[in-house]
């Protein structure tokens, strides 16, 4: 069996999406060494960092273009370590822009790649179908269409699985309290989400609080929010006023379960918004350079926020750069508030997100293992 690992999980919820296989591997494999990129929980779990994902940190393509001379070093250091350390198998999770590449030069030695979390090809650059049927052993995929749409495309080993996100909530989705429009009459509780990133908080959390006041002057509303440990404080400071309380990262779920409403930062966050049945409208503001970007080279043309790919239809309202309004936001939130027909029409929507997140009956640390235990042969 390979004595060593080689896991790439360059962003946050590369990390979270690694811990839900890692403790089971560890234990089939209990003399495999893992090291490579990941963040404290990895860490914690023993792995190795040869980076933290604080350095991969990087968000629009602006950003990425700043830190790409640190990405090209990283990708020749990992490779050089990965000979020198004759590893076998390279477990690489989502962040495709350099696992791609790096997947590449890992399969000119011999290393075996299993490919957590689909890269969204089908969104666009569909031609890496292509690169990931010449270089990657098992793509793991967690969206429902997204087994199907690979392996239309030359991918033989596809494995559909159960969303991260169903086993990290497994035991407060089985609690979820029943939403009813009669009962916002006697007060909304109104969920602000507005990014892991200190430029997406910049742009968003103003237009969130404007939109507050422009409701609470027809709705009773008591505001929770939700911050990440990496937010700076100072650009939340002056909003303290107008909000009831306030959440860590890791309590995400407590405040889901209070939550009637929600105004949300397009990202992962929507999706859990979903699992616990809260409407929300998502919203996004990015640089002028990454819009430009955008709208010039990516072909792609439909929904940016999960639930809205996963459903294949629009469940959330979607609001982007200078439509991310505080009185374009506060209309859609209003239409739930005031259409009794419209709100019970998306809770019953958002109840079928559960089974749409549902993947095949596999243990992917046990299917991992037996990836590994092939190198004995």
């Amino acid at each position: 069996m390979s004595n060593n690992v080689l896991i790439i999980a360059g962003e946050k919820s590369g990390e979270e999406h690694a811990l839900t296989f890692l403790k089971g591997l560890k234990i089939a494999c209990p003399d495999t060494k893992f090291w490579g990129v990941g963040g404290d929980e990895l860490s914690a779990q023993g792995m190795e960092l040869k980076y933290h994902l604080r350095d991969f940190s990087s968000w629009g393509f602006s950003e990425v273009i700043k830190k790409l001379p640190f990405y090209i070093k990283a990708l020749k250091n990992i490779e050089q370590e990965a000979l020198k350390r004759k590893t076998k198998t390279a477990i690489l999770i989502d962040f495709q822009d350099f696992n791609l590449r790096l997947a590449k030069r890992l399969k000119k030695q011999g290393v075996k790649v299993l490919y957590y979390v689909a890269p969204q090809a089908w969104a666009w650059k569909a031609g890496r179908a292509g690169v990931m049927q010449k270089t990657v052993h098992t793509l793991f995929s967690i969206l429902p269409f997204e087994k199907k749409w690979f392996r239309d495309r030359g991918m033989n080993k596809v494995i559909g699985v159960d969303h991260p996100l169903l086993s990290k909530f497994e035991n407060d989705l089985n609690n979820i309290k029943n939403k009813h429009f009669s009962e916002l009459k006697k007060g909304v509780n109104l969920l602000l989400l507005p990014g892991s990133r200190n430029f997406e908080v910049a742009g968003l959390l103003p237009e969130f609080i404007a939109t507050l006041k422009l409701l609470k002057k027809d709705f009773p509303i008591k505001v929770s929010l939700v911050l990440s440990s990496s937010i700076n404080k100072n650009l939340i400071n002056p909003y303290l006023k107008h909000i009831d309380k306030i959440y860590s990262n890791e309590e995400l779920n407590l405040a889901l379960k209070e939550a009637d409403l929600a105004l949300a930062a397009s990202g992962t966050v929507t999706l859990s918004c979903a699992l616990f049945e809260v409407p929300t409208v998502v919203a996004y503001k990015g640089s002028l350079l990454n819009e430009f970007i955008f709208h010039q080279f990516i072909s792609y043309k439909g929904p940016i926020s999960l639930p809205n790919i996963i459903h294949e239809k629009w469940v959330f309202p979607e609001l982007l750069q200078d439509k991310a309004s505080s009185y374009n936001l506060s209309q859609k939130l209003r239409r739930w508030l005031t259409d009794d027909l419209e709100y019970e029409k998306i809770i019953q929507t958002l109840k079928t997100t559960k089974t749409l997140l549902q993947g095949e009956s596999i243990d992917v640390a046990t299917y991992m293992a037996g990836v590994l235990k092939e190198d004995e042969k």
